[in-house]
């Protein structure tokens, strides 16, 4: 671990670091663009989750892979992400229907 960089550094330049930190993380937009870039995000993972668990089922079924761990953790990792993917997209629903239902 090289530590050269802490050597030189005062108390008035750390906090100086960590309010610009704290500035940029402000800056950053929490706005629906962001939050629809993550979610579709998400749903891009989950696709190539289920494609890489698809192409090792293959691979098992083939003989080119032997390997039932690696074949599990595949299967396993693709199904917590569509489960996850799920969920989120049912509270998504549920919030459309509240806001629908609101009075104005």
């Amino acid at each position: 671990m090289d530590i050269s960089a802490l050597l030189g550094l005062s108390s008035q330049d750390y906090e100086t670091a960590v309010l610009q930190k704290d500035d940029q993380t402000k800056s950053t937009s929490t706005g629906f663009d962001t939050i629809l870039a993550q979610a579709m995000n998400m749903v891009t993972e989950t696709n190539e989750f289920q494609n890489k668990a698809e192409s090792a089922e293959i691979q098992f079924a083939l003989g080119e892979s032997t390997s039932t761990h690696e074949l599990l953790v595949a299967q396993e990792k693709a199904n917590i992400a569509l489960t996850y993917t799920v969920a989120v997209r049912d509270k998504v629903i549920e919030a459309y229907k509240e806001i629908m239902n609101m009075q104005i």
